[in-house]
């Protein structure tokens, strides 16, 4: 039995694991299950790793994608320029290899809406996924900048900052924060969304719910909105890619 899974915490919400389960159903793939791997530390991993037989990838979720990297035996250049992995190949010989698919999958989603307009994007949130897409962005040659409630450093700014005239000038605009996140579908990033128009687009990360309250925002204001949905697709694909 080949066997693949999922390193996170609190994620019985996952996509993934009910993603790769059709799959192998649709595609009539033999011989491999994926599970999740709640880890309520980043320290179980190695144990998790040592008692699970037939392990051939993983793929790695919040809060754990930078924190895993001391773990692995070799990063891959994506992964290393990003500075976070969410895509592990363990090889025959049990080497545990590090990959970021996230700046792919984003990059492919993202691209269908761009217009000439989108120059300059505003990330908000400045965890392990935010790197991956700055990494997307960079690669898009789209000028961007973090928004952050505590910024550290000189490319971040605070949700405070975001006058009318940011707004106008940072068209896209990405939701990297847990914000919104079922069950608290209520909540938001603290943007000024009067702001917005129909020529910013609103990316949000989250994929449950389908329209984040974030996104219903954007939508109301005429701005073009995406969830996460098809970046997951996309980067699933790749991390079976690499599995395999």
């Amino acid at each position: 039995m080949h066997r693949f899974g999922l390193i996170g915490k609190n994620i019985s919400y996952s996509f993934s694991k009910t993603y790769f389960a059709e799959k192998f159903k649709n595609e009539d793939i033999k011989n491999c299950s994926y599970d999740n791997f709640d880890l309520s530390d980043i320290s179980q991993f190695p144990k998790a790793i040592k008692e699970t037989e037939g392990l051939r990838g993983l793929n790695v979720t919040i809060p754990y994608k930078e924190a895993i990297i001391p773990y692995l035996d070799k990063i891959k250049k994506h992964a290393k320029k990003i500075g976070a992995v969410n895509t592990i190949k363990i090889s025959k010989k049990g080497k545990l290899i590090g990959y970021n698919t996230d700046y792919y999958g984003f990059k492919k989603s993202l691209e269908p809406y761009l217009k000439p307009y989108h120059k300059k994007a505003l990330i908000l949130g400045t965890g392990g996924a935010a790197k991956g897409i700055a990494y997307a962005l960079e690669l898009l040659d789209i000028e961007l900048i973090f928004v952050s409630r505590s910024p550290k450093k000189v490319n971040e700014i605070n949700y405070t900052d975001l006058t009318k005239k940011v707004m106008k000038k940072y068209s896209i605009i990405v939701n990297c924060t847990p914000k919104g996140t079922f069950p608290n579908i209520s909540q938001c990033p603290n943007i000024p969304y009067d702001h917005l128009t129909s020529e910013h687009i609103l990316y949000d990360l989250i994929y449950n719910p389908e329209e984040t309250e974030f996104l219903k925002r954007g939508r109301e204001h005429g701005a073009v909105t995406c969830n996460g949905l098809r970046m997951l697709h996309l980067q699933a694909e790749r991390s079976w890619d690499i599995w395999n």
